[in-house]
């Protein structure tokens, strides 16, 4: 459905990016955005002079992506969709009992 996409345009750290996207996921694009600005900015003023532009940006990167993929084992829920299963099995055979 073409109605329910929007073009943005976003700003990035020092970049313009225009984009596409679905009109519910306007706030996370601006968020996503801002965060990437925060944390080239964070490592800017850190590193600034020491290691190359290049170097912020991929560090900056990294920081996001580890954040992403720590949050998202912290949220896992398999293991616990495996006990569930398993109780349930053994509750089951229980009552029939």
């Amino acid at each position: 459905m073409a109605d329910d996409k929007l073009h943005i345009r976003l700003h990035a750290y020092d970049t313009e990016l225009s984009v596409n996207i679905r009109r519910e996921d306007e706030e996370y694009y601006r968020a996503a955005a801002k965060l990437i600005t925060e944390k080239v900015n964070s490592y800017s003023q850190l590193f600034k002079g020491k290691k190359s532009d290049k170097d912020i940006l991929y560090m900056s990167m990294l920081d996001i992506a580890l954040h992403y993929k720590m949050e998202g084992a912290r949220n896992d829920t398999a293991p616990f969709s495996e006990i569930l299963g398993q109780l349930t099995s053994e509750i089951e055979e229980a009552l029939k009992k």
